[in-house]
């Protein structure tokens, strides 16, 4: 944190010690399946049916309000009492969060609707939503006494799981297939990171990284710290809700490879709802986008059925997204049936367009996870499923220059030309 954030984040870590010295805030986890309850600890699996778990606060102990969140440093730990590190003292951050939310009048224009916003999380310190997450599991991984940390990826959460565990002085091991784009390999090892390259899809990676954690003592932030890690998504919920004032959108679509994400915002949702910051969440609409080629959520939504069919080989530009076993895919099925969303799973084709089109009409260049959305939020008027009048907000969780390779052979390369003015009459006279 910067030194300001600092002074203005003692003024209300007080408070908030105060309370969890009178009553911790995290009351246990909770088996999803099941409901049964353990202590807060490093566990992730119920041991009475094999169900994930999840954290529960204690809601009634945390007293907010819409004001108590107005001066507090703009980062996702401005929601400390809903986040489950019980010491301040134990936060990891990078000031990540309250990533602006984006009106994008020149695109709504362009597709015909009113009210389309642009949750611009590629603004993140390492460029995509992951570090809202990472950051969560890293401080937890702390506050447990946790020596190392690690993850499986598919490049985002790499680089920031890496970079929270430099902050962290933590050694840090990522298990991510070796066919994901260079730059997030790149950008994961300049923070001092192992990065074990897997022959093999995401899956694999997950399921080595798995059988790790029973070999030595690490923290997979997304596996034995499921639980803890999945709370910093939903901070994506709250901030959308600050910013729109409190108003509840009509309309959110989600990019969705895991699934986790999506869960926790609506999760978000209501737990604010809960607390009485929103009035009502029940004409929301909550849609999933995959691409095709990975899309086994989208898959089961669109022929109606309870199960997830995993995709054994993914083939799609939408690298970030390419999980063809979600792990939290049921929870995200059932989620879209709840919020009454749709799915749609996009072509590449479709998908660069959509990078290409947010770039050109709101200067916000997007890695295809983006695109997925875009062209999702597309198709949906172009099938009439969504009303002009309607407040949508898009969630583009990664910055463009993490996967410029998307769209490299739809743009064009720059004319070389002297250094001579009547050169450069001849190309800027054809756009004027």
């Amino acid at each position: 944190m910067s030194n300001e954030s600092i002074q203005i984040a003692l003024f209300w870590y007080s408070d908030a010690i105060c309370l969890m010295d009178r009553n911790r805030k995290v009351k246990a986890l909770r088996c999803r399946e099941c409901n049964a309850e353990y202590e807060p600890a490093l566990r992730y699996v119920c041991d009475e049916c094999l169900g994930p778990l999840e954290v529960e606060y204690d809601l009634d102990s945390i007293d907010v309000s819409k004001d108590t969140f107005m001066h507090r440093e703009k980062s996702y730990w401005r929601y400390l009492e809903l986040l489950p590190i019980e010491d301040v003292k134990n936060i990891v951050s990078l000031d990540a969060g309250y990533t602006p939310l984006h009106r994008a009048d020149n695109l709504a224009d362009a597709l015909g609707i009113k009210h389309l916003y642009i949750k611009n999380d590629s603004m993140n310190p390492t460029f995509s939503f992951k570090d809202r997450p990472a950051g969560v599991a890293v401080s937890k991984a702390k506050e447990i006494g946790l020596r190392a940390i690690g993850c499986a990826s598919t490049g985002n959460l790499a680089s920031a799981t890496a970079a929270h565990a430099s902050k962290a002085r933590m050694p840090c091991y990522i298990f991510a297939p070796y066919s994901i784009e260079y730059a997030k390999i790149a950008q994961a090892l300049s923070y001092g990171a192992e990065f074990i390259a897997i022959d093999g899809t995401y899956d694999d990676a997950n399921r080595l990284a798995t059988q790790m954690i029973e070999h030595m003592s690490i923290g997979i932030v997304n596996v034995n710290m499921r639980p803890y890690y999945v709370e910093g998504s939903k901070t994506l919920a709250y901030e959308v809700l600050e910013q729109l004032s409190w108003r509840v959108p009509d309309h959110l679509i989600i990019p969705v490879a895991s699934g986790a994400m999506l869960n926790a915002i609506c999760r978000g949702l209501e737990e604010m709802y809960s607390l009485g910051l929103i009035d009502s969440i029940d004409r929301v609409r909550v849609t999933a986008a995959q691409g095709y080629g990975c899309a086994p959520i989208v898959d089961a939504f669109k022929n109606n059925r309870d199960e997830i069919m995993p995709v054994e080989y993914p083939n799609t530009i939408a690298k970030s997204l390419a999980i063809g076993d979600p792990g939290d895919g049921i929870y995200a099925l059932r989620r879209l049936r709840q919020f009454n969303g749709y799915a749609e799973d996009p072509t590449d084709d479709e998908i660069v367009d959509a990078i290409l089109m947010l770039a050109r009409h709101e200067g916000i260049f997007t890695e295809p996870a983006g695109g997925v959305v875009i062209a999702t939020l597309k198709r949906l008027i172009d099938d009439g499923k969504i009303d002009r009048d309607e407040h949508i907000v898009c969630y583009i969780t990664g910055n463009g220059l993490k996967a410029i390779d998307a769209i490299e052979e739809r743009i064009e390369r720059p004319r070389i030309v002297r250094p001579m003015v009547e050169d450069v009459l001849s190309i800027v006279s054809k756009s004027l």
